[in-house]
Protein backbone atom coordinates (compact mmCIF):
# COMPACT_ATOMS: atom_id res chain seq x y z
CA UNK A 1 0.00 0.00 0.00
CA UNK A 2 3.08 2.03 0.83
CA UNK A 3 4.59 1.46 -2.31
CA UNK A 4 1.39 2.90 -4.37
CA UNK A 5 1.18 5.94 -2.39
CA UNK A 6 4.55 7.53 -1.17
CA UNK A 7 5.06 8.75 -5.15
CA UNK A 8 2.37 11.62 -3.33
CA UNK A 9 4.69 13.03 -1.31
CA UNK A 10 7.99 12.53 -3.36
CA UNK A 11 6.58 12.73 -6.63
CA UNK A 12 7.58 16.24 -8.97
CA UNK A 13 4.35 18.40 -8.56
CA UNK A 14 3.69 19.54 -11.88
CA UNK A 15 3.70 15.54 -13.37
CA UNK A 16 1.27 15.19 -10.47
CA UNK A 17 -1.26 17.72 -11.62
CA UNK A 18 -1.05 16.22 -15.36
CA UNK A 19 -1.85 12.88 -13.89
CA UNK A 20 -4.60 13.06 -11.76
CA UNK A 21 -6.15 16.84 -13.50
CA UNK A 22 -6.10 16.23 -16.56
CA UNK A 23 -8.39 12.42 -16.40
CA UNK A 24 -10.49 14.77 -14.11
CA UNK A 25 -10.95 17.75 -16.62
CA UNK A 26 -11.73 15.41 -18.88
CA UNK A 27 -13.99 13.91 -16.81
CA UNK A 28 -16.06 16.46 -16.07
CA UNK A 29 -16.08 18.33 -19.81
CA UNK A 30 -17.75 14.84 -20.54
CA UNK A 31 -19.87 15.33 -18.22
CA UNK A 32 -20.64 18.65 -19.00
CA UNK A 33 -21.45 17.23 -22.23
CA UNK A 34 -24.33 15.61 -21.48
CA UNK A 35 -26.76 18.29 -21.05
CA UNK A 36 -24.71 21.02 -23.60
CA UNK A 37 -24.87 18.11 -26.31
CA UNK A 38 -28.64 17.47 -25.55
CA UNK A 39 -29.01 21.51 -25.94
CA UNK A 40 -27.10 21.88 -28.76
CA UNK A 41 -29.31 19.44 -30.96
CA UNK A 42 -32.39 20.50 -29.38
CA UNK A 43 -31.62 24.36 -30.34
CA UNK A 44 -30.73 22.77 -33.89
CA UNK A 45 -34.02 21.19 -34.37
CA UNK A 46 -36.44 22.90 -36.49
CA UNK A 47 -39.21 21.43 -34.30
CA UNK A 48 -37.69 22.65 -30.53
CA UNK A 49 -35.72 25.31 -31.18
CA UNK A 50 -35.29 27.81 -28.50
CA UNK A 51 -38.68 26.40 -26.65
CA UNK A 52 -36.56 23.21 -26.37
CA UNK A 53 -33.91 25.15 -25.10
CA UNK A 54 -35.83 27.56 -23.00
CA UNK A 55 -37.04 24.15 -21.43
CA UNK A 56 -33.51 22.41 -21.28
CA UNK A 57 -32.60 25.75 -19.25
CA UNK A 58 -35.54 25.15 -16.79
CA UNK A 59 -34.90 21.90 -15.93
CA UNK A 60 -31.08 21.62 -15.77
CA UNK A 61 -30.94 23.27 -11.95
CA UNK A 62 -32.98 20.31 -11.10
CA UNK A 63 -29.86 17.74 -12.15
CA UNK A 64 -27.73 19.74 -10.23
CA UNK A 65 -29.13 19.65 -7.61
CA UNK A 66 -28.91 15.81 -7.79
CA UNK A 67 -25.21 16.73 -8.98
CA UNK A 68 -24.91 18.66 -5.40
CA UNK A 69 -25.35 15.42 -3.32
CA UNK A 70 -23.43 13.11 -5.27
CA UNK A 71 -20.60 15.52 -5.45
CA UNK A 72 -20.67 15.83 -1.50
CA UNK A 73 -20.47 12.22 -1.10
CA UNK A 74 -17.90 11.71 -3.76
CA UNK A 75 -15.93 14.37 -3.08
CA UNK A 76 -16.13 13.64 0.75
CA UNK A 77 -14.84 10.05 0.32
CA UNK A 78 -12.27 11.33 -1.63
CA UNK A 79 -10.47 13.69 0.62
CA UNK A 80 -11.40 11.25 3.53
CA UNK A 81 -9.68 8.40 1.91
CA UNK A 82 -6.66 10.16 0.79
CA UNK A 83 -5.74 11.31 3.76
CA UNK A 84 -6.56 8.37 5.85
CA UNK A 85 -4.26 6.65 3.03
CA UNK A 86 -1.34 9.13 3.79
CA UNK A 87 -1.58 8.31 7.51
CA UNK A 88 -1.50 4.69 7.13
CA UNK A 89 -4.91 3.96 8.21
CA UNK A 90 -6.58 1.33 5.34
CA UNK A 91 -9.05 0.22 7.20
CA UNK A 92 -10.74 3.33 8.12
CA UNK A 93 -10.84 4.03 4.37
CA UNK A 94 -12.33 0.91 3.10
CA UNK A 95 -15.41 1.98 5.25
CA UNK A 96 -14.92 4.90 3.87
CA UNK A 97 -15.81 3.95 0.54
CA UNK A 98 -18.37 1.34 1.44
CA UNK A 99 -20.43 4.43 3.29
CA UNK A 100 -19.87 6.53 0.49
CA UNK A 101 -21.65 3.91 -2.16
CA UNK A 102 -24.93 3.11 0.29
CA UNK A 103 -25.11 7.27 0.43
CA UNK A 104 -25.08 7.32 -3.26
CA UNK A 105 -27.34 4.60 -3.76
CA UNK A 106 -30.09 5.53 -1.23
CA UNK A 107 -30.07 9.37 -1.76
CA UNK A 108 -30.44 9.00 -5.49
CA UNK A 109 -33.39 6.55 -5.02
CA UNK A 110 -34.82 9.55 -2.35
CA UNK A 111 -34.54 12.09 -5.00
CA UNK A 112 -36.04 11.05 -7.89
CA UNK A 113 -39.22 10.02 -6.04
CA UNK A 114 -39.47 13.21 -4.91
CA UNK A 115 -38.84 14.49 -8.40
CA UNK A 116 -41.72 12.33 -9.77
CA UNK A 117 -44.07 13.28 -7.05
CA UNK A 118 -43.48 16.50 -7.13
CA UNK A 119 -42.76 17.64 -11.08
CA UNK A 120 -45.31 20.55 -11.77
CA UNK A 121 -44.34 21.95 -8.91
CA UNK A 122 -40.81 21.83 -9.43
CA UNK A 123 -41.21 22.98 -13.30
CA UNK A 124 -43.00 26.21 -12.15
CA UNK A 125 -40.26 26.78 -9.30
CA UNK A 126 -37.82 27.09 -12.20
CA UNK A 127 -39.09 29.21 -14.44
CA UNK A 128 -40.93 26.61 -16.56
CA UNK A 129 -44.30 28.59 -16.81
CA UNK A 130 -42.89 31.89 -19.26
CA UNK A 131 -45.47 30.17 -21.43
CA UNK A 132 -47.22 27.60 -22.37
CA UNK A 133 -45.33 25.69 -24.92
CA UNK A 134 -41.36 26.05 -22.45
CA UNK A 135 -43.88 24.48 -19.66
CA UNK A 136 -45.23 21.85 -21.97
CA UNK A 137 -41.86 20.47 -23.17
CA UNK A 138 -39.70 20.77 -19.43
CA UNK A 139 -41.98 18.22 -18.09
CA UNK A 140 -41.63 15.98 -20.83
CA UNK A 141 -37.79 16.22 -20.82
CA UNK A 142 -37.78 16.37 -16.36
CA UNK A 143 -40.29 12.95 -16.28
CA UNK A 144 -37.02 11.01 -18.30
CA UNK A 145 -34.08 12.82 -16.79
CA UNK A 146 -35.71 11.74 -13.56
CA UNK A 147 -35.89 8.35 -13.69
CA UNK A 148 -31.72 8.22 -14.60
CA UNK A 149 -31.34 10.50 -11.31
CA UNK A 150 -30.29 7.21 -9.07
CA UNK A 151 -27.71 6.15 -12.33
CA UNK A 152 -26.24 9.83 -12.51
CA UNK A 153 -25.53 10.07 -8.84
CA UNK A 154 -24.18 6.90 -8.88
CA UNK A 155 -21.87 7.45 -11.54
CA UNK A 156 -21.02 11.03 -10.35
CA UNK A 157 -20.49 10.06 -6.69
CA UNK A 158 -18.17 6.82 -7.53
CA UNK A 159 -15.74 9.36 -9.82
CA UNK A 160 -13.94 11.39 -7.54
CA UNK A 161 -13.85 8.04 -5.34
CA UNK A 162 -12.12 6.05 -8.28
CA UNK A 163 -9.72 8.90 -8.38
CA UNK A 164 -8.91 8.33 -4.81
CA UNK A 165 -8.08 5.15 -5.28
CA UNK A 166 -5.54 6.05 -7.99
CA UNK A 167 -6.86 5.47 -11.48
CA UNK A 168 -8.14 9.00 -12.67
CA UNK A 169 -7.75 7.36 -16.28
CA UNK A 170 -10.49 5.40 -15.62
CA UNK A 171 -12.57 7.73 -14.21
CA UNK A 172 -12.39 9.86 -16.92
CA UNK A 173 -12.86 6.78 -19.09
CA UNK A 174 -16.01 5.70 -17.46
CA UNK A 175 -17.46 9.32 -18.00
CA UNK A 176 -16.13 9.69 -21.64
CA UNK A 177 -18.41 5.80 -22.67
CA UNK A 178 -21.31 7.22 -21.25
CA UNK A 179 -21.06 10.98 -23.19
CA UNK A 180 -20.40 9.18 -26.22
CA UNK A 181 -23.28 6.81 -26.16
CA UNK A 182 -25.63 10.41 -25.48
CA UNK A 183 -23.57 11.82 -28.41
CA UNK A 184 -24.58 9.24 -30.79
CA UNK A 185 -28.33 8.56 -29.80
CA UNK A 186 -29.24 12.20 -29.50
CA UNK A 187 -29.42 12.79 -33.04
CA UNK A 188 -30.67 9.56 -33.42
CA UNK A 189 -33.83 10.02 -31.25
CA UNK A 190 -34.39 13.54 -31.83
CA UNK A 191 -33.67 14.33 -35.99
CA UNK A 192 -34.68 10.11 -37.06
CA UNK A 193 -37.35 9.43 -35.07
CA UNK A 194 -38.35 13.24 -34.17
CA UNK A 195 -38.74 12.13 -30.19
CA UNK A 196 -38.51 15.74 -29.07
CA UNK A 197 -37.36 16.01 -25.35
CA UNK A 198 -37.97 12.78 -24.30
CA UNK A 199 -35.18 11.64 -26.83
CA UNK A 200 -32.83 14.02 -25.73
CA UNK A 201 -33.62 12.51 -22.18
CA UNK A 202 -33.91 9.48 -23.17
CA UNK A 203 -30.12 9.12 -25.20
CA UNK A 204 -28.61 10.98 -21.54
CA UNK A 205 -30.18 8.07 -19.36
CA UNK A 206 -28.85 5.44 -21.38
CA UNK A 207 -25.28 6.99 -21.28
CA UNK A 208 -25.74 7.53 -17.17
CA UNK A 209 -26.99 4.27 -17.30
CA UNK A 210 -23.25 3.13 -18.98
CA UNK A 211 -21.26 5.25 -16.60
CA UNK A 212 -22.49 3.61 -13.58
CA UNK A 213 -22.45 -0.01 -14.75
CA UNK A 214 -18.75 0.59 -15.15
CA UNK A 215 -18.45 2.49 -11.60
CA UNK A 216 -19.79 -1.23 -10.25
CA UNK A 217 -16.98 -2.57 -12.34
CA UNK A 218 -14.13 -0.59 -10.79
CA UNK A 219 -15.19 -0.87 -6.82
CA UNK A 220 -14.89 -5.00 -7.57
CA UNK A 221 -11.53 -4.30 -8.32
CA UNK A 222 -9.92 -1.55 -6.05
CA UNK A 223 -6.29 -0.63 -5.53
CA UNK A 224 -5.90 0.40 -2.16
CA UNK A 225 -8.40 -1.74 -0.13
CA UNK A 226 -10.64 -4.69 -0.51
CA UNK A 227 -14.27 -4.09 0.54
CA UNK A 228 -16.23 -6.59 2.85
CA UNK A 229 -19.56 -6.91 3.84
CA UNK A 230 -18.55 -4.37 6.78
CA UNK A 231 -17.50 -1.51 4.41
CA UNK A 232 -21.67 -0.71 4.06
CA UNK A 233 -22.66 -0.85 7.36
CA UNK A 234 -23.25 3.05 7.92
CA UNK A 235 -21.30 4.40 10.81
CA UNK A 236 -22.39 7.65 12.09
CA UNK A 237 -18.81 9.15 12.54
CA UNK A 238 -17.79 7.89 8.96
CA UNK A 239 -20.80 9.16 7.36
CA UNK A 240 -20.27 12.92 9.11
CA UNK A 241 -16.94 12.96 8.27
CA UNK A 242 -17.70 12.31 4.35
CA UNK A 243 -20.55 14.89 4.84
CA UNK A 244 -18.90 17.48 6.40
CA UNK A 245 -15.89 17.40 3.79
CA UNK A 246 -17.93 17.13 1.01
CA UNK A 247 -20.12 19.86 2.17
CA UNK A 248 -18.20 22.10 0.01
CA UNK A 249 -19.20 20.60 -2.88
CA UNK A 250 -22.36 20.30 -1.82
CA UNK A 251 -23.28 23.76 -0.95
CA UNK A 252 -21.15 25.01 -4.31
CA UNK A 253 -23.92 22.93 -6.37
CA UNK A 254 -26.96 23.64 -4.29
CA UNK A 255 -26.24 27.53 -4.20
CA UNK A 256 -25.77 27.98 -7.70
CA UNK A 257 -29.37 26.17 -8.13
CA UNK A 258 -30.50 28.91 -5.72
CA UNK A 259 -29.29 31.65 -8.02
CA UNK A 260 -30.27 29.89 -10.92
CA UNK A 261 -33.46 29.57 -9.79
CA UNK A 262 -33.57 33.26 -8.44
CA UNK A 263 -32.62 34.17 -12.33
CA UNK A 264 -34.98 32.12 -14.00
CA UNK A 265 -37.49 33.86 -12.19
CA UNK A 266 -36.28 37.44 -13.04
CA UNK A 267 -35.57 36.64 -16.52
CA UNK A 268 -39.35 35.55 -16.51
CA UNK A 269 -40.64 38.75 -14.40
CA UNK A 270 -38.81 41.35 -16.21
CA UNK A 271 -38.63 39.64 -19.94
CA UNK A 272 -42.31 40.31 -19.39
CA UNK A 273 -41.37 43.95 -18.92
CA UNK A 274 -39.12 44.19 -22.00
CA UNK A 275 -41.13 45.52 -25.05
CA UNK A 276 -39.70 42.90 -27.76
CA UNK A 277 -39.35 39.67 -25.12
CA UNK A 278 -42.44 40.61 -23.35
CA UNK A 279 -44.58 39.14 -26.81
CA UNK A 280 -45.06 35.96 -26.62
CA UNK A 281 -43.15 34.20 -29.41
CA UNK A 282 -40.56 35.84 -27.86
CA UNK A 283 -41.12 34.98 -24.34
CA UNK A 284 -38.58 32.07 -24.22
CA UNK A 285 -35.55 33.49 -25.56
CA UNK A 286 -33.75 35.40 -22.73
CA UNK A 287 -34.37 31.95 -20.86
CA UNK A 288 -32.79 29.91 -23.45
CA UNK A 289 -30.12 32.08 -24.06
CA UNK A 290 -29.31 32.52 -20.78
CA UNK A 291 -29.29 28.98 -20.50
CA UNK A 292 -26.68 28.39 -23.31
CA UNK A 293 -24.46 31.30 -21.33
CA UNK A 294 -24.46 29.14 -18.40
CA UNK A 295 -23.64 26.08 -20.35
CA UNK A 296 -20.34 27.75 -22.11
CA UNK A 297 -19.45 28.91 -18.55
CA UNK A 298 -19.98 25.45 -17.46
CA UNK A 299 -17.45 24.09 -19.83
CA UNK A 300 -14.72 26.65 -18.46
CA UNK A 301 -15.52 25.62 -14.99
CA UNK A 302 -15.49 21.81 -15.48
CA UNK A 303 -11.65 22.39 -16.43
CA UNK A 304 -11.47 24.90 -13.40
CA UNK A 305 -12.45 22.35 -11.38
CA UNK A 306 -11.12 19.21 -12.44
CA UNK A 307 -8.16 21.23 -11.86
CA UNK A 308 -8.75 21.85 -8.15
CA UNK A 309 -10.56 18.44 -7.85
CA UNK A 310 -7.54 16.27 -9.40
CA UNK A 311 -5.54 18.09 -6.74
CA UNK A 312 -7.62 16.44 -3.76
CA UNK A 313 -5.78 13.11 -3.44
CA UNK A 314 -2.51 14.86 -3.74
CA UNK A 315 -3.02 17.63 -1.17
CA UNK A 316 -5.23 15.21 1.53
CA UNK A 317 -2.07 12.91 1.78
CA UNK A 318 0.68 15.56 1.52
CA UNK A 319 -1.66 17.38 4.42
CA UNK A 320 -1.82 13.66 6.31
CA UNK A 321 1.95 13.22 6.13
CA UNK A 322 2.49 17.07 6.93
CA UNK A 323 4.67 18.17 3.66
CA UNK A 324 2.91 21.80 4.04
CA UNK A 325 5.77 23.19 2.00
CA UNK A 326 4.12 20.89 -1.31
CA UNK A 327 0.82 21.78 -0.58
CA UNK A 328 1.77 25.58 -0.70
CA UNK A 329 3.76 24.71 -4.12
CA UNK A 330 0.75 23.00 -5.77
CA UNK A 331 -1.47 25.85 -4.25
CA UNK A 332 0.74 28.69 -6.27
CA UNK A 333 0.68 26.59 -9.07
CA UNK A 334 -2.66 25.43 -9.64
CA UNK A 335 -3.95 29.65 -9.13
CA UNK A 336 -1.84 30.14 -11.79
CA UNK A 337 -3.38 27.61 -14.19
CA UNK A 338 -6.85 28.82 -13.21
CA UNK A 339 -6.14 32.24 -13.95
CA UNK A 340 -4.92 31.32 -17.46
CA UNK A 341 -7.48 29.39 -18.19
CA UNK A 342 -10.04 32.67 -17.19
CA UNK A 343 -8.15 34.58 -19.32
CA UNK A 344 -8.70 32.55 -22.75
CA UNK A 345 -12.13 32.28 -21.92
CA UNK A 346 -12.42 35.87 -21.47
CA UNK A 347 -11.13 36.40 -25.24
CA UNK A 348 -13.46 33.89 -26.55
CA UNK A 349 -16.57 35.37 -25.00
CA UNK A 350 -15.72 38.67 -25.68
CA UNK A 351 -14.19 38.40 -29.52
CA UNK A 352 -16.33 35.24 -30.51
CA UNK A 353 -19.89 35.74 -28.86
CA UNK A 354 -21.46 35.35 -32.44
CA UNK A 355 -19.61 32.23 -32.83
CA UNK A 356 -20.61 30.74 -29.93
CA UNK A 357 -24.43 31.29 -30.56
CA UNK A 358 -24.52 29.87 -33.72
CA UNK A 359 -23.71 26.64 -32.36
CA UNK A 360 -26.92 26.66 -30.54
CA UNK A 361 -29.49 27.08 -33.67
CA UNK A 362 -28.97 30.89 -34.31
CA UNK A 363 -29.59 30.46 -37.85
CA UNK A 364 -33.09 28.96 -37.06
CA UNK A 365 -34.36 31.90 -34.56
CA UNK A 366 -34.83 35.58 -35.11
CA UNK A 367 -32.43 38.50 -34.88
CA UNK A 368 -33.70 39.51 -31.27
CA UNK A 369 -31.83 35.33 -30.52
CA UNK A 370 -28.33 36.51 -31.61
CA UNK A 371 -28.14 40.03 -30.52
CA UNK A 372 -29.84 38.98 -26.67
CA UNK A 373 -26.91 36.00 -26.88
CA UNK A 374 -23.99 38.40 -27.61
CA UNK A 375 -24.67 41.07 -24.90
CA UNK A 376 -25.49 37.93 -22.46
CA UNK A 377 -22.04 36.27 -23.46
CA UNK A 378 -19.95 39.74 -23.17
CA UNK A 379 -21.78 40.60 -19.54
CA UNK A 380 -22.58 38.06 -17.65
CA UNK A 381 -18.80 36.55 -18.41
CA UNK A 382 -16.67 39.56 -18.63
CA UNK A 383 -14.93 38.61 -14.25
CA UNK A 384 -14.81 34.94 -15.46
CA UNK A 385 -10.89 34.82 -14.55
CA UNK A 386 -12.05 36.15 -10.82
CA UNK A 387 -14.91 33.54 -10.81
CA UNK A 388 -11.94 30.90 -11.59
CA UNK A 389 -9.83 31.96 -9.34
CA UNK A 390 -12.83 31.82 -6.60
CA UNK A 391 -13.19 28.27 -7.48
CA UNK A 392 -9.92 27.32 -7.29
CA UNK A 393 -9.54 28.92 -3.91
CA UNK A 394 -13.04 27.03 -2.50
CA UNK A 395 -12.22 23.54 -3.57
CA UNK A 396 -8.25 23.90 -2.41
CA UNK A 397 -9.60 25.16 1.30
CA UNK A 398 -11.56 21.91 1.31
CA UNK A 399 -8.91 19.56 0.28
CA UNK A 400 -6.89 21.06 2.95
CA UNK A 401 -9.88 19.77 5.35
CA UNK A 402 -10.14 23.20 5.59
CA UNK A 403 -14.17 22.61 5.63
CA UNK A 404 -15.41 26.30 7.54
CA UNK A 405 -13.65 28.61 5.45
CA UNK A 406 -14.30 27.05 2.27
CA UNK A 407 -17.81 26.81 2.91
CA UNK A 408 -18.06 29.99 4.30
CA UNK A 409 -16.85 31.80 1.08
CA UNK A 410 -18.63 29.70 -1.34
CA UNK A 411 -21.82 30.71 0.45
CA UNK A 412 -20.86 34.21 0.52
CA UNK A 413 -20.51 33.67 -3.49
CA UNK A 414 -23.56 31.92 -4.36
CA UNK A 415 -26.21 32.92 -2.02
CA UNK A 416 -25.09 36.37 -0.33
CA UNK A 417 -24.21 37.53 -3.52
CA UNK A 418 -25.41 35.43 -6.57
CA UNK A 419 -29.20 35.52 -5.55
CA UNK A 420 -28.62 38.92 -3.78
CA UNK A 421 -27.26 40.85 -7.14
CA UNK A 422 -30.06 38.46 -9.06
CA UNK A 423 -32.55 39.41 -7.00
CA UNK A 424 -31.70 43.61 -6.39
CA UNK A 425 -30.10 44.32 -9.90
CA UNK A 426 -33.05 43.67 -11.90
CA UNK A 427 -34.88 46.07 -10.10
CA UNK A 428 -32.30 48.97 -11.00
CA UNK A 429 -31.39 47.90 -14.81
CA UNK A 430 -34.38 45.46 -15.58
CA UNK A 431 -33.38 42.57 -18.04
CA UNK A 432 -29.87 43.81 -17.88
CA UNK A 433 -29.82 43.34 -14.42
CA UNK A 434 -30.37 39.96 -14.22
CA UNK A 435 -26.93 39.24 -16.76
CA UNK A 436 -24.34 42.19 -14.33
CA UNK A 437 -25.51 40.50 -11.14
CA UNK A 438 -22.78 37.27 -11.97
CA UNK A 439 -19.77 39.78 -12.62
CA UNK A 440 -20.82 41.77 -10.09
CA UNK A 441 -20.36 38.99 -7.32
CA UNK A 442 -17.64 37.37 -8.59
CA UNK A 443 -15.38 40.35 -8.19
CA UNK A 444 -16.85 40.85 -4.73
CA UNK A 445 -15.84 37.43 -4.15
CA UNK A 446 -11.96 37.65 -5.55
CA UNK A 447 -11.29 40.26 -2.86
CA UNK A 448 -12.83 38.40 0.00
CA UNK A 449 -10.62 34.94 -1.83
CA UNK A 450 -7.17 36.92 -2.07
CA UNK A 451 -7.44 37.80 1.47
CA UNK A 452 -7.77 33.86 2.89
CA UNK A 453 -5.27 33.08 0.17
CA UNK A 454 -2.88 35.13 2.08
CA UNK A 455 -3.62 33.99 4.90
CA UNK A 456 -3.46 30.14 3.64
CA UNK A 457 0.32 30.97 1.96
CA UNK A 458 1.13 32.68 5.64
CA UNK A 459 -0.13 29.79 7.45
CA UNK A 460 1.50 26.76 5.41
CA UNK A 461 4.71 28.73 5.89
CA UNK A 462 4.42 28.16 10.07
CA UNK A 463 3.10 25.15 9.24
CA UNK A 464 0.36 25.37 11.79
CA UNK A 465 -2.24 23.77 9.66
CA UNK A 466 -4.02 20.59 10.90
CA UNK A 467 -5.96 18.15 9.30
Amino acid sequence: MEGKQNYLAEEELGTLMRKYSVPCIISLLVGALYNIVDQIFIANADYLGSYGNAANTVVFPLTVIALAVAVCIGDGCCSMVSALLGEGRADKARRSFGNAIVLSLASGTVITAVYLIFGDGLVTLFGGRINAETFALSKEYFFWIALGIPFYMFGQAMNPVIRADGSPRFAMASTLAGAVINIILDPIFIFVFRMGMAGAAIATVIGQIATAALAVWYLFRLKSVRLDCGSFALKRKTVGRIISLGLCSFLSQISLVAAMAAINNMIRKYGALDPVFGLAEYAQIPMAVVGIVMKFFQIVISVVVGMSAGCIPIVGFNMGARRFDRVKGLFTRLLVCEAIVGAAALIIVEVFPSALINIFGAANESAYYTEFAVKAFRVYLCMIVFACVNKATFIFLQAMGKALESTLLSMVREIVFGVGFALVLPMLLGLDGVLWSMPVSDALTAVISAVIIARTYTNLNKKVLTF
